[in-house]
């Protein structure tokens, strides 16, 4: 319970940072950084398996087969920021590209607090 809290913490924080980098990405505030966090934690919780599992199916698992398997695991986390744009109306993301670059920085944050974690 504590690892998930300090993620969804650094999570708001990365969120921030990156919606001051990406002119596209809008955000107002920590408090609806931290709901956007928890909301994308959810979400990824619930529909991360089914999303990697369609693109697999639709892609005919060519990533995984070339050692490429990250792939698909961002553009689903992509599309659960998507669905999280809709979801908040303090968070706003203006294009697919915005939330591909956005899932790759949260990721990449992600596997940081992970390594340093455990």
């Amino acid at each position: 319970m504590l690892q998930w809290i300090i993620h969804v913490i650094i999570d708001a924080v990365v969120l921030l940072i990156a919606a001051k980098l990406l002119t596209k990405v809008e955000l107002k505030g920590f408090r609806s950084a931290i709901i956007v966090a928890i909301i994308i934690g959810v979400l990824s919780f619930l529909l991360s398996w089914l999303l990697n599992s369609i693109l697999n199916i639709i892609t005919l698992g060519i990533f995984y087969f070339l050692g490429l398997g990250f792939i698909t695991r961002i553009i689903a986390f992509a599309i659960i920021i998507e669905i999280t744009d809709k979801l908040s109306s303090d968070f706003k993301t203006h294009g697919f590209k915005n939330s591909i670059l956005l899932a790759v920085i949260l990721a990449i944050a992600a596997a940081i607090v992970d390594l340093i974690i455990f």
